[in-house]
């Protein structure tokens, strides 16, 4: 696992208390049916998906849900938050997960998906280039974005913190920095769907062509 001063705000606090906090909001059977409902939408037209690398995975739920639709599948997982790094790698296996800010991680292979969920949204904006030229080139195939959307650029606060929660056209700007992606599907998922909630995200699944 890596660790080193980081290189942001947004990276602080994510790494120190509030990110620890977070791990008891993430673990919930619940969430873990919703994630299912939620990826066998999100890749209905991906075919089967051999391996994964998630950044930002937290404890891992959405790579365990990713497990279940993929019995198969490799996964690695990137997250700042060492508790929760901790978690993760009882969850796929100590080597597969870097401990550390996503933007050093130092990549040594490409999986079919590249993943995010709720993970740019918290980015500090300066840092969003290096980090789509990251999702980018850690794909192989499918890159699937999953944050809150706003078609311009916008700051809100996040339980009552400010400068922590940013939402844009994630998707838009990838589409825009690498022409060559093919964007496949899109939707959205409700906060207050009644069997499979979901945290108001909307999600698009892009292609490399």
């Amino acid at each position: 696992m890596h660790n080193r001063e980081h290189i942001s705000d947004q990276e602080n606090f994510w790494a120190g208390e509030f990110g620890t906090q977070y791990i008891s909001r993430n673990r919930d059977s619940k969430l873990l049916a919703s994630n299912l409902n939620f990826f066998s939408r999100a890749l209905r037209h991906a075919g089967n998906i051999h391996s994964c690398i998630e950044l930002g995975a937290n404890i891992g739920m959405n790579l365990q849900a990713l497990q279940l639709l993929y019995p198969d599948i490799q996964v690695t997982g990137v997250e700042i938050n060492r508790t929760a790094a901790e978690e993760l790698a009882t969850r796929i296996g100590k080597s597969n997960v870097f401990c550390g800010s996503i933007h050093d991680y130092q990549q040594t292979k490409t999986a079919d998906l590249a993943l995010v969920k709720g993970v740019l949204i918290h980015l500090n904006p300066s840092l969003l280039p290096k980090t789509y030229e990251l999702l980018h080139n850690i794909s192989s195939r499918f890159i699937l974005i999953c944050e809150y959307y706003n078609p311009t650029p916008v700051a809100i606060s996040y339980r009552g913190h400010s400068d922590k929660l940013f939402k844009r056209d994630f998707a838009g700007e990838m589409l825009e920095k690498f022409p060559a992606l093919k964007l496949v599907d899109y939707g959205f998922s409700y906060k207050r769907d009644q069997a499979f909630p979901q945290d108001d995200i909307t999600w698009f699944l892009l292609e490399k062509k």
